[in-house]
């Protein structure tokens, strides 16, 4: 099940919630009693690195181009 990151907006605080994804908009309550939360943009599974070429390649210092 998927992990979702809200922020309080009355105490500032941030909380994340488990819940299928049908559910993934629906509001979450402030583990400190608020009701005024929203859900923040999650980038998981967005990031990590992109396979580059042996050797560098391209550029000017990647490349060898430079004396």
């Amino acid at each position: 099940m998927p992990t979702y990151e809200f922020r309080c907006k009355a105490c500032g605080s941030t909380f994340d919630v488990k819940r299928s994804m049908d559910e993934s908009s629906a509001p979450a309550p402030c583990p400190n009693g608020h009701d005024d939360t929203v859900k923040l943009l999650s980038m998981a599974g967005l990031g990590g690195k992109a396979d580059v070429p042996a050797g560098g390649g391209g550029g000017c210092c990647g490349g060898g181009c430079c004396g």
